[in-house]
């Protein structure tokens, strides 16, 4: 346990050595990682799924057991987060194909909103404008809805949302770009949302 101690996080996330422990197969470390990294992978899921909590929760687990097997690939050649996110986003699209697949309705059915997690009177309204927004991104083609989510969910930047989905930086742009004017379309009676032009 001693040397586990120095394995620490800072507030970008995970150290370098546990990443390089995770490789060598220390299960301590990846719990570490599971516990710095869930929230953030459900999050992103959750909101790729339209609010399916149980859906976000399966592709968490699946997003993990992928790393699990895979993270000796990771060279280090880029931020942890930004290879962490391209495995969230496969896994999403993945199972939305798959979903698609063997479930034809899928595709048409109405996207549930996210729960509300605060029921404060304060934040009734809040909450009823983040689930209008929420519904509106979960109903953009795949492609678009997950640029927004890195770009206003996660807050990365247009480079980092190009490596972690394999493209240029104007591809990025172009699908963001694409993706706020649906959602104007669909959120033009809101004033004040974060899907502005920047």
């Amino acid at each position: 346990m001693e040397q586990f101690a120095v394995l620490t996080t800072d507030e970008r996330g995970i150290g370098a050595g546990v990443i390089e422990s995770c490789q060598r197969g220390d299960r301590e470390a990846f719990r570490a990682l599971f516990e710095t990294y869930k929230d953030r992978v459900f999050s992103v899921a959750l909101y790729f799924f339209g609010g399916d909590d149980a859906l976000a929760s399966d592709v968490t687990q699946q997003v993990f057991l992928k790393l699990f097997t895979r993270i000796a690939q990771f060279r280090h050649e880029s931020e942890f987060t930004t290879w962490l996110y391209r495995l969230t986003t496969n896994v999403c699209i993945d199972e939305q194909r798959r979903r698609r697949r063997f479930d034809p309705l899928a595709a048409i059915a109405p996207h549930k909103t996210p729960r509300a997690r605060d029921a404060a009177e304060e934040r009734v309204m809040r909450g009823e404008v983040a689930c209008e927004i929420a519904s509106a991104v979960a109903g953009l083609k795949p492609k678009l809805r997950i640029a927004i989510l890195l770009k206003y969910f996660e807050e990365l930047s247009y480079a980092e949302i190009a490596a972690a989905l394999g493209c240029s930086p104007g591809t990025v742009a172009s699908r963001i770009n694409r993706g706020h004017k649906i959602l104007a379309r669909r959120l033009g009676h809101l004033r004040g949302t974060v899907f502005h032009e920047s």
